[in-house]
């Protein structure tokens, strides 16, 4: 059973996918998290948060985001990580239930493994690489996290929305 509510999950999908959808899309072309989708992700949560959540499990839901994002420009101060994938990271927070953070932490590393692999593998492809030549994840060293991060969000929203009743 997962902390976050199936119905709190299906209030914020329909926002969230397409944002995380992007993210992995722009990380891929650019290797860059650009700053509207972090803040776009911010505001759902700003609108959509106190309509899906408790009010109490709402606010809590921004130390969660200030904590991650302090962490993130550490991680980000010293190399570990790009700025983006720390604002974005931070952004996600949010949305992830304190009760599922075990369970999405190991979501978040199956799927960084999966995206590293598979992104990899795509980018020795001269016929995947020729459809999207200018993609400039696949002449950079640094792997596109924004790949794992926004679908992680999203399969975590897909999972608790499918953990409770339909109707």
């Amino acid at each position: 059973m997962m902390a976050l509510s199936a119905e709190a999950a299906r209030w914020f999908l329909p926002f969230v996918a397409p944002i995380a959808l992007w993210v992995a899309w722009s990380d891929m072309k650019w290797m860059k998290i650009h700053n509207y989708a972090v803040l776009a992700l911010v505001g759902i949560y700003l609108v959509i948060g106190p309509l899906a959540l408790p009010f109490q499990v709402w606010a809590w839901g921004w130390a969660g985001l200030a904590l991650v994002l302090v962490v993130g420009f550490v991680l980000s101060a010293v190399g570990l990580l790009g700025a983006g994938d720390a604002k974005f990271a931070a952004a996600m927070a949010p949305f992830i239930a304190l009760g599922d953070l075990g369970n999405f932490m190991l979501l978040l590393a199956s799927v960084i493994v999966v995206s590293f692999i598979a992104h990899r593998v795509a980018r020795s492809s001269t016929a995947i690489v020729g459809m999207a030549p200018g993609w400039e994840s696949w002449h950079r060293r640094e792997f596109p996290l924004g790949l794992a991060l926004g679908p992680s969000l999203l399969l975590y929203l897909v999972i608790a929305a499918a953990n409770g009743p339909m109707f």
